[in-house]
Formats: C-alpha cells, structure tokens, sequence
C-alpha cells in the first residue's frame, strides 16, 4: 500500500521569534532585521552574570534560533564592559560530590550542548562579538567570525582552582592557537588580552567598543547580500573542523572535568574568591 506523504513544506511548526524571544529574556535581548539575528546576553539589563539557569539556557537558545527558517545569521554579543561576569564561588553551595546523580548528569548536559548545539543546531552563519573580559570564551571561539574589544581577556580558571578544564575552554584553545599553547594558558590561568588573542589568531578583528557590534552587522549584511545557499554551504565548511573536534573529544574532556569534581577536587574557592576582579566580582 502505498504511504501518502505530506508535501515537504507541510512540517511540523516552528516555535516563532516572537515567542522564544519573551521565553529567554531573562538572559538574551533578541534582535531581528532581515534575517540577522543578534543575540545580547544580559541580567537584568547589565552585563550577563553566570547562573545553572543562564548556563543551561545557552544552549536551549542555540536550538531554538537553528530551528527558526527565518534566522539567516546569527550573532551573538555581551551587555556593557563585560562579555561575562559572576562569583564562581556563589555557584558551589553543595560539594560536587554531594550532587545527586541527576544533577551532576545534567551538569554534564549543559557542558556538552553549549558546543554540540551551537555547531550542530545552527546552520547558519555565526558572529561573536565579545564586548569585554569574561571567561566561557568557548562559544565565541567556535563562532565562524570572532571580533572583540582590546580589553577582551579570555582565559580558562579551573586548574588554577584545582579543577579538570574539561568543558570546552581548553578545546578550543587546542584548535584555535595550538597544542602547546593551549597547554600554557591551561595550567597558568593567563588572561589573553585581545591583542594577544588576535596574534595568537584566536579572533578575526580587534575593534573600539564602539565600534563592535556596527562591525558585526556590517559583516552579517555582506554575508547576507551572498546566495542563500552559498552562505550555508560556506557555514558547512567553516563549521567542519569544529564538528569534528566536538565528535573526537569533547566528551573526552568533560568526563574528565567531571571525574575530578567527583573526587572531591572541583576547586579551591578561596582561590577563586581572590581572582573575583577577573569574573567582574569585588
């Protein structure tokens, strides 16, 4: 018997800008003007500070704007002087190795899907324009187009505070500026000033503050004059190696950021408390 099948533009409805806009934000400002679509992280309309709930909902963005047909690129930027801010040591009321297993195993979620859903969730073109210091550098890294201000300072902190950095940071350092690199700013915790970012060739272009985010839309837009079609297929390639690494490793890393925090290791929070000016914290 043969099946009658739907026609292919009769799929399932797509949740509208409109409603995953109102749903997020509480840590996204959205924007839309013909098909670019710029995600600004917030907390109550200044810079993003680091929460479960803000970490958790990352990555249900990143689905929500690649399910969206309407979204042709994306970028993505900060609120303010900080691109992230927020005291580690505030986020850690429970031991790691009191967590329960439903709560560590969504930890781990989050770890994995802010990168596999950024990479495999979006098909579009991707900006990031990092307006300031922060760490979580790893989603701006793995955009196609990273742009930032000179204050910028990426760095990774949890060696330094007795942990595993498993959670991306360290990977897309490996690829961006190389193994042995890499391995320095794992274990030294040295910030990474946007001047030394661009020589290292972890971002494209260094950029006033004022200066930024027009920059990003002026690229969003030269991409947007090309085809529809090559703009994907061109986002195909830019984004390969990045899929690859995410495949090969990513879980690697996070099992064994994890695997620390079970032994009783996840970090030194009076060593944190001391760094809480590079987190935008006094």
């Amino acid at each position: 018997m043969t099946e009658n099948l739907s026609p292919f533009d009769g799929r399932a409805a797509y949740t509208p800008f409109e409603e995953y806009a109102e749903r997020y934000r509480e840590f996204f400002v959205m924007t839309r003007r013909n098909g670019i679509i710029e995600l600004r992280m917030h907390t109550d309309g200044g810079p993003f500070r680091h929460s479960w709930r803000g970490h958790n909902a990352w990555h249900r963005v990143w689905t929500e704007v690649g399910n969206d047909p309407e979204n042709e690129v994306v970028i993505i930027t900060g609120t303010g002087d900080w691109w992230h801010t927020g005291d580690p040591s505030q986020l850690w009321h429970t031991p790691f190795p009191d967590w329960t297993i439903d709560s560590q195993l969504k930890m781990y979620d989050d770890m994995v899907l802010l990168l596999q859903n950024l990479l495999f969730a979006i098909d579009i073109p991707t900006i990031a324009a990092v307006n300031g210091p922060g760490t979580h550098c790893e989603f701006a890294t793995a955009c196609d187009i990273t742009l930032c201000v000179e204050d910028a300072d990426f760095f990774d902190p949890h060696f330094l505070a007795g942990g595993v950095p498993g959670d991306g940071m360290a990977l897309t350092l490996q690829r961006t500026i190389g193994v042995k690199r890499a391995s320095y700013y794992m274990y030294t915790g040295e910030p990474i000033s946007g001047r030394t970012a661009m020589e290292l060739g972890l971002v494209n272009e260094i950029l006033p503050r004022d200066r930024l985010l027009p920059r990003a839309w002026q690229i969003a837009e030269m991409i947007m004059a090309r085809p529809r079609g090559s703009r994907r297929l061109t986002h195909a390639i830019a984004t390969r190696p990045w899929k690859r690494a995410l495949v090969e490793d990513l879980g690697f890393h996070a099992a064994h950021q994890l695997w620390g925090m079970t032994m009783g290791e996840a970090g030194d929070l009076d060593k944190l408390r001391t760094m809480n000016s590079r987190f935008g914290t006094s």
